[in-house]
């Protein structure tokens, strides 16, 4: 199916591009999420009249997950979770266990940006993780965790 893509994405284009892609992922999910549009005539000419309105609008987008990614880079959150003598944890931190402490802490942050790359975190002790903000925007948060004995 030939589609037009409205924003970035990751992996397929840019914005305006017109690409084509399997007709269950642009049904299922780019149409959908508002990310494209199929690829008609008359999609083609709207998209042209709302070009620059668009860019504008991804412009902002970008603007924002840098100042986001600014206050974020560096930061240190804090999660204390059971744990055994040996520093393993009883169960696992995830990526929504962080995104809830991000949100705690005053950041608008979703558990599908946080991209943990060693997968979820199962003993104690300061974990680097990816915040993606943006498709070209990304963060580094530290999490220290710490065993609870009791």
């Amino acid at each position: 199916m030939q589609i037009i893509l409205l924003d970035k994405v990751v992996n397929l284009g840019n914005l305006g591009d017109i690409v084509k892609v399997k007709d269950g992922y642009a049904r299922n999910f780019l149409i959908p999420t508002g990310a494209a549009r199929r690829a008609t005539a008359a999609a083609k000419a709207e998209f042209e009249a709302k070009r620059a309105e668009l860019e504008k609008i991804a412009a902002e987008k970008l603007a924002a997950a840098q100042a986001l990614s600014e206050k974020l880079n560096g930061m240190n959150i804090k999660i204390t979770q059971k744990a055994g003598v040996d520093g393993r944890l009883f169960g696992s931190i995830t990526n929504a266990d962080i995104a809830e402490e991000l949100v705690k802490a005053g950041f608008e942050v979703v558990k599908a940006q946080v991209r943990l790359p060693n997968g979820p975190i199962k003993m104690v002790g300061d974990a680097t993780v990816i915040v993606a903000l943006h498709t070209d925007v990304s963060a580094e948060v530290t999490v220290s965790v710490y065993g609870d004995h009791s």
